[in-house]
């Protein structure tokens, strides 16, 4: 990385030194061709005195032998005023363009950084916590109450992590070999079955599912859409506040299917709303960050409604908080 900032400072030092050059070039070239011109000026002047033609200023630029030097010179100029605009514009571009690239680069980088440090964290937390339980089995003696809370915090973590090899197994499909298995799917249970099994693993949260029951079959794939809603459900509920109030709506209108996930939370920056979709992204810093998660959620959201050729967009929540809305056609 610190090369990188290296490499930038020096290719920025390089083109500003160049294009200096070249406006340095540019005026003494314009000198050249103005002293061009009085030379010429003069010399045709002097022939028409030779010739016994004795002319005023302004009668002299009248005459054909200045207007030919006047058309001569304003060409030379168009000239490089054309090809020093083409040449200037092309650098900028250059400078622009290169200062892009490592921008892109320098941000990559943090992202992978910030993945790396997440998922290491992800990865060791739910072990971590399945390793303790076992141990606990393995050196005491518990009675049945004891065994089945250390079970089910086992469980809980076991699903945790199953969750997040998931989601790396299906963000390296996408980019590949993943291909949708299209089936009727009746969204309102698949949503119902996930809100009651997020609801049981956190029981502080209040779900709101305006369920409905004209909501019309969808041809989807299974895997994407179970991905999708527990994905965002996950989001609302992980940046929420205290009291979390999750809010699911659906509606089918104008042959589309419209689902609406709303929190109360932190909310998302109208500048950010677009950089949350690529895949790593999170906002913030790992080291500062509190929220646990990989920056895989929702460009695997992003991704499946695309080959579901759907949109999704991030809304404002009033008084506070997200909304994300699915439009998937029929």
């Amino acid at each position: 990385m610190e090369k990188s900032k290296k490499l930038r400072i020096v290719v920025i030092l390089s083109s500003t030194y160049i294009l200096m050059a070249f406006g340095w070039w540019s005026l003494l070239l314009s000198r050249k061709n103005e002293d061009n011109k009085q030379a010429r000026t003069q010399l045709a002047r002097l022939e028409l005195t030779q010739q016994g033609v004795a002319l005023t200023a302004d009668a002299f630029k009248q005459t054909p032998q200045y207007q030919q030097i006047e058309n001569d010179f304003g060409r030379q100029r168009r000239m490089v005023q054309g090809e020093g605009g083409v040449l200037f514009i092309g650098l900028l571009l250059g400078v622009w363009l290169i200062n892009r690239s490592f921008s892109t680069e320098i941000a990559l980088g943090n992202q992978r950084r910030n993945f790396l440090l997440s998922i290491t964290h992800e990865l060791k937390s739910p072990i971590a916590s399945i390793q303790l339980v076992l141990q606990t089995f393995q050196k005491r003696t518990l009675d049945a109450a004891q065994q089945t809370k250390l079970l089910n915090s086992a469980l809980i973590e076991t699903e945790r992590l199953n969750a997040l090899v998931n989601n790396l197994l299906l963000s390296a499909r996408l980019d590949s070999t993943y291909e949708p298995q299209f089936e009727e799917l009746r969204l309102t249970t698949l949503i119902e079955d996930l809100i009651e099994k997020f609801r049981l693993k956190n029981p502080k949260v209040h779900f709101d599912f305006d369920r409905k029951k004209d909501i019309p079959i969808l041809r989807g794939d299974k895997e994407g859409m179970v991905s999708v809603f527990s994905n965002l459900l996950e989001n609302a509920i992980k940046y929420s506040k205290e009291n979390p109030i999750i809010k699911v709506s659906q509606k089918f209108e104008n042959q589309q299917f419209v689902f609406e996930i709303a929190d109360n939370g932190v909310g998302i920056p109208i500048d950010e709303r677009k950089k949350v979709f690529q895949r790593f992204y999170r906002i913030g810093s790992e080291m500062t960050r509190r929220t646990k998660g990989t920056g895989l959620g929702l460009f695997i959201v992003a991704q499946v409604v695309k080959l579901h050729k759907g949109t999704i967009l991030i809304l404002d929540n009033e008084p506070q908080g997200t909304i994300v809305k699915l439009i998937l056609p029929s």
